[in-house]
């Protein structure tokens, strides 16, 4: 397949790994008008190849892969199309049919506004901090350290793949980076997972168990400090935005619990089995990864391990004492649930000047220049905000018209009874309908949610706590078994929803527990 000179150069500027896949009909011709018809926002990288019979695979870019339109990869932005487009035209319909048409006037431009400058110029300094501490975790080798924590019971997980294999050292070091918040690293890691595990498959194009069970723990991976949930509950003045970190991890640890029982009881139910799957018959080959090159961390100075002993102490005597109050004071706690909570009250508050302390001392003992690298990390905080930007706005605005119509109203209305024996608040439905398909658009309904009941309200620490416990489903989904031409999904869609409805339920529960 030959590439037109000016796609070839307009694909290189937008990323220098950029490959050209082969298109498995051989009558497909690359075609600069495709240019045109790019898939989604936020930037025009995927340039399609047009083929005379089928659209197929043409482009692969960085890591991810672009097929048929009608695959796995493109359902995503064809949902989000349906969705906002669905909230304007319903919202529109019900404000003028109920006379609400001025309150959504003034909802429209309160909400644009209040998207640029109460949410994403607040958010994108909160960011630039995380960003910064996050590079000097990851340069100073602290995620392969907390990778070999958890490599031996990811040899329990993926019993079907060698021990020895190269992709449980990248599985072990992306789950490693999404639990410490490092994305940028964690996403690069989990396509070079998949790619190797694909390398395993014999049956290409069909997800395999161990595929399966790499993006159940991927799509509800336990979140230690969910950042930009604090962060948002931060910026509109919340008295303990940290609260919500015992929540959170009560919450991701039972939904990454209940993915790993349900990824494992799927793959032997009927249309989900192994033995069933029958191969894909075009040939796919998917974007060159990346090579990964291992940085050199530099040795540990003398000092280091007795600072970083001082620090521990020093956390453990502030925490001790208010985590298990009945040891000093005599008195036992009134239950097991009151156990609970004490024990993640006490660890919340701590949990955020522990790392801004432990990961930059750590960084300065592997004789890392933190300033430098804090600084090199934090200039990614500016261009996220950016980016996100539009996202907000359009997302802000489409819920303030769905909202102010009253057409959410009409929704609690009709699916509270279902919300109400479930016990969870009708008023939280926004977020797990948005939080598996994108990210920007659930920051933008936990912000609005915050707002609407104030930054101390259960609602909107329960509604953190959710964005905090769950993944964009859909979204990871589409990008890691889109880069290895996956195209029968198998039990994984599935999984990952059961995994979301589990974390949003137990938000709830952990919400009520420690916020009471």
């Amino acid at each position: 397949m030959s590439l037109h000179p000016g796609l070839k150069h307009w694909a290189i500027l937008l990323d220098r790994s950029a490959v050209i896949g082969k298109c498995p009909n051989s009558r497909a011709r690359a075609s600069p008008p495709a240019l045109g018809k790019v898939l989604g926002p936020p930037f025009a990288t995927t340039p399609r190849c047009v083929c005379l019979e089928n659209p197929c695979s043409g482009v692969g870019i960085r890591g991810s892969s672009v097929f048929c339109p009608l695959s796995s990869s493109n359902i995503l932005p064809l949902m989000l199309n349906l969705i906002w487009l669905g909230l304007l035209l319903i919202g529109v319909f019900v404000a003028g049919v109920t006379g609400n048409l001025a309150a959504l006037n003034q909802g429209v431009l309160n909400a644009a506004t209040s998207a640029v400058m109460g949410v994403a110029l607040p958010l994108t300094g909160a960011m630039t901090l995380w960003l910064g501490i996050m590079r000097l975790a990851e340069r100073a080798g602290l995620v392969r350290q907390f990778a070999r924590l958890i490599q031996p019971i990811l040899k329990l997980l993926f019993s079907d793949v060698p021990p020895d294999h190269p992709a449980i050292g990248s599985m072990v070091m992306n789950m490693a980076a999404n639990m410490l918040g490092v994305s940028n690293a964690a996403t690069p890691l989990g396509l070079r997972a998949m790619s190797q595990l694909n390398e395993l498959n014999t049956k290409q194009g069909v997800a395999t168990n161990a595929m399966c069970t790499f993006l159940a723990i991927n799509t509800s991976s336990i979140q230690l400090v969910p950042t930009t949930a604090i962060n948002i509950l931060a910026i509109n003045g919340s008295k303990s935005p940290t609260g919500i970190v015992g929540s959170t991890l009560i919450a991701t640890f039972s939904a990454t619990l209940s993915a790993i029982v349900f990824v494992k009881l799927l793959q032997h139910v009927g249309p989900f089995r192994w033995e069933r799957q029958t191969p894909e018959t075009t040939t796919f080959v998917p974007a060159v990864q990346p090579v990964e090159t291992a940085i050199e961390t530099p040795r540990m100075a003398r000092w280091g391990p007795f600072a970083l002993g001082a620090i521990c102490l020093f956390f453990l005597f502030l925490f001790v004492p208010n985590a298990f109050p009945y040891w000093f004071q005599g008195a036992q706690p009134a239950g097991f649930l009151s156990a609970i909570a004490a024990f993640f009250n006490a660890l919340s508050p701590l949990a955020i000047p522990f790392l801004l302390t432990f990961f930059p001392v750590y960084a300065a003992a592997r004789r890392i220049p933190v300033y430098a690298e804090f600084i090199e990390g934090a200039k990614e905080g500016f261009q996220i905000g950016v980016r996100i930007l539009p996202y907000l706005v359009g997302m802000l605005v489409a819920i303030a018209v769905f909202r102010d119509s009253g057409a959410l109203q009409v929704l609690k209305n009709l699916l509270g009874p279902i919300l109400v024996w479930f016990q969870f608040p009708p008023d939280l439905l926004p977020m797990v309908l948005i939080r598996p398909l994108t990210g920007s658009g659930s920051t933008a309904v936990l912000a609005d949610l915050v707002k609407q009941f104030g930054p101390d309200n259960i609602l909107s620490y329960t509604a953190a706590t959710i964005y905090g416990s769950a993944e964009t489903t859909f979204y990871v989904i589409a990008v890691y078994f889109g880069s290895v031409g996956v195209t029968k999904t198998r039990h994984a869609i599935p999984t990952g929803l059961c995994a979301d409805l589990v974390g949003a339920l137990a938000s709830v529960f952990a919400c009520r527990l420690l916020f009471r």
